[in-house]
C-alpha cells in the first residue's frame, strides 16, 4: 500500500489525519481489502477502494513447495517482475525473503537474479507490499533481504520498508540485510539506529576468484569489504553473518575453508554455508560430504559456522533461484 499516496487522498477528501494511521493498523493486520476496515464509515470505505490500489504490486501467480514454502510472482503498476517468498520452518517460524529491485545490476555469475535483465529499484511501498501479501495469508516473524537485487543499491527504500515491518509482527532484530559488499551501503547501515541484521555475500576468500564469480569484487574488493563489516560490528555490537554457497570444485575445498578462516574473526563473522541451487549456469553444488569437512574445518579454526536448510528449491524459491519466471 503507498502510504503517501493514501495519506493525500485522505487529505483531499478532507478527512483527518488520523484516518491513515486506522487504515495502516489494519492493513498491517492482514486485512484483504479497504471494506473490512470496521472502523472506518462505509462511505469512506467505498471512496478509498475507487481511490487507492489496496497494493502497489498484482500477483501473477503463487508456487508451493512441499516443505510449505510459497513463492509468489508480481507485477508492479508498470509491468516489473518482482518475487518475494514464504518460509516456513517446524520450529514455527514464517520468515519473508524479500526484493528490493527488479532483477540485478550485478551479474554474480551463479545467481539466476544476476542473469535477469535488471529493471529498476523498486519503491519502499513495493517491498512492503511483498511482506503484507504473505501477512494477509498468517502471521510473518522474520525478514531476509535476500531476493532479487542488490539492497545497498537501494537502501533508501529498504531501509523504508523495514521501518515499517514492526506492524507487521517483524522486528528490526529480527531482520536481516544481505549485500555482495557495497561499502557505501554497509557504511550506512552501520549509523542507523534500526538494529538490523547484516549478512555478507562472500563465497570465496581468494579476490582473484571472488572477482570471476562476483564482478563487483572488482570495484570494491575483499580485504575493503571485511573492513567495513568490522567497523559495523565494532558500532553495533552484532555479528555479521557470511554467506557462502558451496561450489563443487571451486571453492570447497580443504585450502580455501583454511584460507576463509584466515581472514575472518571469529567475534565478527559467523559463516553459514549454503547448498547450491540449480540455477541457469554451469556450477554444480558441492556433495553433503564435502560441506561437511569445509564446516568442520572452519569450526575446528574457531569460526561458528552452519549449513543453511535449503527451502522452496523444487519452485524455484530456493537462495540464488529467483528469476521472475512465470
Amino acid at each position: 500500500m503507498d502510504l503517501d499516496l493514501l495519506q493525500r487522498t485522505l487529505a483531499e477528501m478532507g478527512e483527518r489525519p488520523y484516518r491513515a494511521g486506522q487504515v495502516w493498523r489494519w492493513a498491517a493486520q492482514g486485512a484483504a481489502c479497504f471494506g473490512s476496515m470496521t472502523d472506518l464509515p462505509l462511505r469512506l470505505r467505498s471512496a478509498l477502494a475507487d481511490a487507492v490500489p489496496f497494493s502497489t504490486l498484482e500477483l501473477v501467480r503463487e508456487a508451493r513447495a512441499s516443505d510449505g514454502t510459497v513463492k509468489a510472482l508480481l507485477r508492479t503498476a508498470d509491468g516489473r517482475s518482482v518475487e518475494a517468498v514464504l518460509m516456513r520452518y517446524r520450529d514455527g517460524r514464517r520468515s519473508l525473503c524479500l526484493s528490493s529491485q527488479s532483477g540485478c545490476p550485478l551479474t554474480c555469475t551463479f545467481c539466476a537474479t544476476g542473469a535477469m535483465r535488471f529493471a529498476r529499484n523498486l519503491t519502499a511501498w513495493e517491498i512492503l507490499d511483498q511482506a503484507l501479501h504473505f501477512r494477509r495469508g498468517g502471521t510473518v516473524d522474520h525478514a531476509v533481504f535476500m531476493g532479487m537485487g542488490e539492497p545497498m543499491m537501494n537502501l533508501d527504500a529498504v531501509l523504508g520498508a523495514c521501518s515499517k515491518l514492526p506492524a507487521l509482527g517483524v522486528t528490526h532484530r529480527r531482520t536481516a540485510i544481505s549485500t555482495v559488499g557495497w561499502i557505501p551501503g554497509i557504511e550506512r547501515l552501520a549509523g542507523e539506529p534500526m538494529p538490523l541484521r547484516l549478512a555478507l555475500s562472500l563465497h570465496t576468500a581468494d579476490d582473484a576468484l571472488r572477482s570471476e564469480l562476483m564482478p563487483v569484487n572488482q570495484r570494491y574488493p575483499l580485504a575493503r569489504v571485511l573492513a567495513a563489516c568490522e567497523s559495523f560490528y565494532a558500532r553495533k555490537r552484532r555479528k555479521v553473518f557470511v554467506e557462502y554457497v558451496m561450489l563443487a570444485g571451486i571453492n570447497d575445498s580443504h585450502l580455501q575453508a583454511v584460507q576463509l578462516a584466515g581472514v575472518l574473526d571469529p567475534h565478527v563473522f559467523k559463516v553459514n554455508l549454503i547448498p547450491y541451487n540449480p540455477a541457469a549456469s554451469a556450477f554444480a553444488g558441492s556433495s553433503p560430504k564435502a560441506i561437511e569437512a569445509f564446516r568442520a574445518e572452519l569450526e575446528r579454526r574457531g569460526l561458528h559456522a552452519t549449513v543453511r536448510l535449503t527451502r522452496g528449491r523444487e519452485i524455484d524459491a530456493a537462495c540464488g533461484q529467483l528469476a521472475a519466471r512465470a
